[in-house]
């Protein structure tokens, strides 16, 4: 089967390389159209191209589903400093694979994406920050640059146009905290990566001092499709407040793990009982975490009618985040998954903020004992407190992050938490 699953329902717009090494070579891009929509973006001008983004509707595919036209247009017009393009491939939230998928099988589709959006927010200069655990597609994108360079799609004098545009390589040491926009260009720019206290905005302050834009890969690779077929056809796919179609990484407790493009606004049982098989094994569906390991968990009764777009798992309870969709059956443990996701949390902060630094890893603790049975009812209600006090209250949101899962979890599932201990009194009483 073609890679890994494919469903007869996706719209492989982004992925329609997946499994193809030849998509890799830059002569087979460049036959099948690669490199056009970067000579139209010239042709059309940087403001155009902005335009034209504004009008897909296109949005940030990082988590925040920020429009990526209205971003771009908070640069300055008249560049007086260096502007610079990020692209964050630093991607590290639990259950999301696909910006390496991207990068792995299209890495000319990115590195096109990545040369018209610094064309378009008149930068000259744009990185490219990899997670540092990327080895395999690190090396595979290097190489397609390398490619690009050579063939005259990169640097200086792009195809005699009189532009030029560097693109740079930067791998990260492997610190989850440089997801974060802010803390990636710290790390950039050879300091630790620490978020920064905003504002000022990467627009008017980013790397190295100068105005910046921060893009997800994603994002990016979507940039060539509207360039070449305008902002009407990448909204004939997806919602109207969420156009376009979206690159699903479902894992966990389903037949057919992995990554589906998909028009946003597709129904989340859908995609867990047709597009992946269902649940594993004839299990019932217990909870989704429809995006990434940072959001509230959803319920089985709660994902029934909903659809997969920003305003319809917010209408859920949830948020779509990265569209990294987590499936847990009926034997999953709750508390123990949720003590893992903190856990995870606690071990990549930053340490700067207090609420974070702390709270992440008393809560793990907590969790650790009510895990092992010798938590008290009491431990739910610090629980609470603590996710209150750790929600808006810091420079990035990876408090915020642990905090939901936990409070989303013991409002939801509070049975189970009663239930470890209950487990451990009888044992204490004994």
């Amino acid at each position: 089967m073609a890679y890994p699953y494919v469903s007869d329902r996706e719209v492989r717009i982004l992925s329609r390389n997946f499994g193809d090494p030849l998509a890799r070579r830059i002569e087979t891009y460049v036959e099948r159209g690669g490199y056009s929509a970067l000579k139209k973006a010239f042709e059309m001008g940087p403001d155009a191209v902005t335009e034209e983004v504004k009008a897909s509707g296109l949005r940030g595919r990082g988590g925040a589903g920020f429009p990526t036209g209205v971003k771009w247009s908070f640069m300055p017009k008249e560049p007086t400093k260096p502007h610079y393009l990020l692209c964050n491939a630093d991607e590290s939230e639990p259950g999301t694979f696909k910006d390496r998928e991207l990068l792995r099988w299209d890495p000319h589709g990115v590195i096109e994406g990545v040369l018209i959006a610094a064309f378009a927010i008149r930068a000259k200069q744009a990185y490219i920050y990899c997670r540092g655990e990327f080895f395999e597609t690190t090396q595979i994108l290097a190489k397609a640059l390398e490619d690009a360079y050579s063939a005259g799609w990169a640097g200086k004098d792009i195809q005699g146009s009189g532009i030029d545009i560097d693109v740079t390589i930067h791998v990260g040491g492997g610190a989850y905290i440089c997801g974060e926009e802010t803390g990636l260009m710290n790390s950039l720019e050879g300091r630790r990566g620490q978020p920064r206290v905003k504002p000022p905005f990467p627009a008017a302050v980013g790397a190295f001092g100068m105005p910046s834009t921060v893009n997800n890969v994603e994002t990016l690779a979507s940039v060539p499709h509207i360039v070449n077929h305008g902002g009407a056809w990448y909204r004939e796919h997806g919602t109207e407040k969420s156009p376009g179609t979206k690159l699903f990484c479902v894992s966990g407790h389903v037949n057919k793990p992995g990554n589906y493009e998909l028009p946003l606004g597709f129904p989340l049982m859908d995609l867990i009982n047709d597009v992946c098989g269902g649940v594993r094994d004839g299990h019932a569906l217990k909870a989704v975490i429809p995006g990434g390991s940072s959001v509230p968990i959803l319920t089985a009764e709660e994902c029934e009618g909903c659809t997969l777009d920003y305003e319809g798992v917010q209408a859920a309870g949830s948020m779509l985040g990265c569209a990294s969709v987590i499936v847990m059956d009926e034997t999953t443990d709750i508390v123990k998954q949720v003590r893992r996701m903190v856990q995870f949390y606690a071990h990549e902060s930053c340490g700067q903020c207090t609420p974070c630094r702390e709270g992440t890893g008393w809560m793990t603790q907590i969790l650790r004992r009510i895990e092992e049975g010798r938590g008290t009812e009491e431990d739910l209600d610090t629980l609470l407190d603590m996710s209150r006090q750790m929600t808006g209250t810091t420079i990035c949101v990876l408090s915020d992050s642990a905090a939901a899962p936990v409070v989303s979890s013991i409002h939801k599932f509070k049975d189970e938490y009663l239930a470890l201990v209950r487990r451990g009194e009888r044992v204490g009483a004994a």
